[in-house]
């Protein structure tokens, strides 16, 4: 398959493509411990072996057995294609409805190569979150796609294409659902054996809904969660000198390095995979690297004292980064730190996600496979020494907090000291970014609004900049001076984003947005295609990890204090308030972020087309896609979401929330309860 119209042919059967395995030129992911019996080994093979007419069992049977066994998982890889897997122009997709081009050319941005964290394995970021299962789904999903109209939906079950269905042209041209398991049984361990049965898929957040943008969105919402710390902890957005530490560099957390320069401070990013790392400083997002931790130490204190933007990258272990940092302190009394996080992927500790300290990582991916419960107990151990320096060095006066990667929540799991005395069961020793950072961003309906340009073309990403800025410019000056400064962040990203060579992929852009800005920018845009001045339709989309897209207690929920940050009705219903209200696409998932059984999370994708009909669906369903979270978010106590929720309902008269009635006297309550 070297071409779209071959690639959009369904599964190539007469004759099949040769079995080339796995390509050694790409990372790959590590392997799977699904610990299947017997039966289930048989029952793995069933599953795959439907795709393909039995005349063809007795080739396949055999290869995809070697593959559960070898990588614990089929991925097929006999039908990965040979084409050059990239978003190419909307107009050069075989299809009967731009609609479906749409969502084709967003699939194959996630699983190109210089977006994709394991290509081979459809893993597009996070370690293990999925576009697909497997390679025949994916030719199954762009043949669907090239065949249907605008009065079919198609329907995703897992990652596995259930088929086209008969709807209305107003109808999402796909309803995405990733991982949505019996709740008593959405353990991490039935979902290993559910993945390796084919079954059930874990799709991250946007990677399983087709709205990856690569790393650019982490950088954008790292860069606002690191200026909006120092005015916090610090007391100034002038981070000139002062050092952020953290860890990662893979495909989310890579963005860490870009977004510390941005935001003008120095950045320390340690990562124990060479390959991300040298991604990183080849592209440009990592200035320095290291492996030399008394040459890291030295160069934070050079850059500390001469508060010089820098982003150094330690190849080593975060663990024993944050241990020296405690030596230089309780030696010297210098405290070298500021800011400390972490972003590994402690969603998915045992399968990658987090390496412990007493190993190398080769040593790692050994145990991993050949004993996963002796890898487990020394995973619990480093972040027991990683929580002990953090502790210590927080008590000095550094500032710490959860980046929403379960890191606390793996911590407590492995018996580290992250209570909190007097705590609620979301919180910890320390706050998640969501509790002390971004949560009142989120209450103020500002989130990660974003889009892509379907002709490839960079005059059309940097029209879209200049219309997405231009319109915040003008609508920021009637507004509270909280959200103004929201504003003024958001117009200096868009406006330096050109500069800052942000695209990975597909020609794409986020920017944070609260409700009015996200309806009127789209509305400019669908108006410059319908005018000609951008050239092709622009996807609009978001991630998940907004004010309305997830129900996640230990992060986007997390600063939810009325007992509701375990529910997941608002996810729930975003999703389906989406669909009716003209969303092209729809997702709803299991799992995302803080990992599996842990979250439930949604989103869209929209196609802008410059029609009348294109604006109508913009404007209703992006007012109901914040609407919905600020309004749960004022339920639960949230001032300012009670305030953002009045006057969007002074804007929008069809609009009526239920307010709540605060207890103004807590007397009231302790006689009730005395009584």
């Amino acid at each position: 398959m070297s071409n779209l119209k071959e690639l959009c042919s369904g599964l190539p059967l007469d004759p099949m493509p040769p079995n080339r395995g796995r390509d050694p030129s790409v990372p790959h992911a590590p392997v799977r411990t699904p610990n299947l019996t017997p039966e289930e080994e048989r029952l793995a093979l069933r599953n795959a072996l439907r795709y393909f007419p039995p005349s063809h069992h007795s080739i396949l049977a055999a290869e995809f057995a070697q593959e559960l066994r070898q990588y614990g998982h089929i991925y097929m890889y006999r039908f990965c294609p040979l084409i050059h897997m990239r978003a190419y122009p909307i107009d050069q997709y075989p299809c009967r409805t731009r609609q479906a081009a749409s969502i084709m050319l967003m699939i194959m941005n996630n699983l190109d190569h210089t977006v994709a964290q394991f290509p081979q394995e459809l893993v597009t970021y996070g370690g293990n979150g999925q576009v697909f299962s497997n390679w025949a789904q994916f030719c199954l999903v762009m043949h669907y796609l090239s065949e249907m109209t605008e009065e079919q939906t198609l329907v995703m079950y897992s990652g596995h294409p259930a088929g086209l269905f008969p709807s209305l042209p107003s109808s999402p041209r796909a309803i995405i659902t990733n991982g949505l398991v019996i709740p008593n049984y959405s353990s991490r361990e039935q979902y290993e054996k559910m993945f390796a049965l084919g079954v059930s898929m874990y799709g991250q957040m946007t990677a399983g809904s087709y709205c990856y943008i690569g790393p650019q969105g982490i950088v954008h919402g790292t860069m606002l969660t690191v200026l909006n710390a120092g005015r916090r902890y610090l007391g100034s957005d002038d981070l000139r000198g002062r050092v952020f530490v953290t860890s990662g560099l893979g495909g989310m957390s890579g963005a860490q390095a870009k977004a510390a320069v941005i935001a003008g401070c120095v950045g320390v990013i340690a990562e124990v995979d060479e390959v991300p790392l040298r991604k990183r400083h080849e592209q440009g997002w990592l200035m320095e690297v290291t492996s030399d931790i008394e040459h890291c130490i030295q160069r934070i204190r050079e850059a500390k004292r001469s508060k010089t933007p820098l982003s150094l990258g330690y190849h080593g272990n975060i663990v024993d980064l944050w241990e020296r940092l405690l030596t230089e302190y309780e030696r010297t009394g210098e405290l070298l730190v500021d800011l400390g996080s972490d972003q590994t992927s402690l969603h998915n500790p045992f399968s990658g996600g987090y390496y412990p300290a007493q190993l190398s990582l080769h040593q790692a991916k050994q145990l991993m496979a050949t004993d996963p419960a002796r890898f487990k107990t020394m995973v619990h151990e480093s972040l027991c020494r990683q929580v002990a320096a953090i502790n210590k060095l927080s008590e000095a006066g550094m500032f710490f907090w959860d980046y929403g990667n379960a890191f606390l929540l793996e911590a407590q799991r492995a018996g580290a000291e992250v209570e909190k005395e007097g705590g609620g069961a979301t919180e910890f020793r320390y706050p998640s970014y969501v509790q002390h950072i971004m949560g009142d961003i989120f209450s103020l309906g500002f989130g990660p609004f974003r889009w892509v340009c379907t002709s490839g073309d960079p005059c059309d990403l940097a029209l879209t900049d200049d219309i997405a800025a231009t319109v915040l410019e003008e609508i920021s000056a009637n507004v509270t001076e909280r959200v103004r400064q929201q504003y003024n962040d958001n117009i200096r990203w868009i406006r330096e984003a050109g500069k800052h060579s942000m695209v990975v992929g597909s020609q794409a852009r986020i920017l944070y947005s609260d409700q009015k800005g996200r309806v009127c920018i789209a509305l400019a845009i669908n108006q410059a295609i319908a005018d000609g001045r951008v050239s092709a339709p622009v996807v609009i989309s978001r991630d998940h990890h907004d004010v309305s897209g997830t129900d996640s207690p230990f992060r986007e929920t997390s600063n939810v204090y009325d007992g509701s940050a375990f529910c997941a009705d608002m996810a729930v219903q975003n999703f389906v308030g989406d669909a009716f209200r003209g969303a092209t696409w729809v997702s709803l998932h299991n799992g995302g972020g803080v990992g599996w059984g842990e979250v439930m999370n949604g989103g869209f994708g929209l196609l802008l087309d410059g029609t009348e009909e294109a604006a109508k669906r913009a404007s209703l369903m992006l007012n109901w896609d914040v609407s919905n979270g600020v309004a749960r978010r004022c339920w639960s106590g949230n001032s300012n979401a009670y305030e953002t929720i009045q006057r969007t309902m002074e804007e929008q008269r069809q609009l009526r929330v239920t307010m709540p009635y605060p207890v103004q006297d807590e007397h009231v309550l302790d006689r009730a309860l005395q009584g």
